[in-house]
């Protein structure tokens, strides 16, 4: 991982209740990779932002939402239902863009924006 930009996100971290469905659920909708560190834990890499799995009995409310870009909206909303994941908005319009809500295997609630 590169040096942090001072005062930016640089790591966001998610509970989960089944890391194995986990990473199968990212890896195959969006290409996330993954590495292990032990069995409560797994770090991921999206190309641009790391972040992290951790081992819950439960996943709560999410909050903030995330938002992920897509270049083709419809073929990543697409890519979320295949790869099993529930879609809680679809496909919308809001001043400067697209956007679909998504939960994961665990409940975690999260977006994909497109342009408009």
């Amino acid at each position: 991982m590169s040096k942090p930009i001072n005062n930016s996100v640089f790591y966001v971290e998610f509970p989960a209740t089944d890391l194995a469905a986990t990473k199968r659920f990212y890896a195959q909708a969006f290409g996330w990779s993954f590495e292990d560190y032990g069995p409560d834990y797994v770090a991921f890499e999206d190309g641009q932002l790391s972040g992290g799995f951790y081992r819950a009995e439960s996943v709560p409310p999410s909050s903030p939402l995330v938002v992920l870009w897509a270049d083709a909206l419809e073929a990543s909303q697409a890519a979320v239902e295949a790869a099993g994941g529930g879609i809680s908005k679809p496909i919308f319009s809001f001043p400067g863009g697209r956007r679909f809500h998504f939960t994961d295997p665990n409940g975690n609630e999260l977006s994909v924006c497109g342009e408009a």
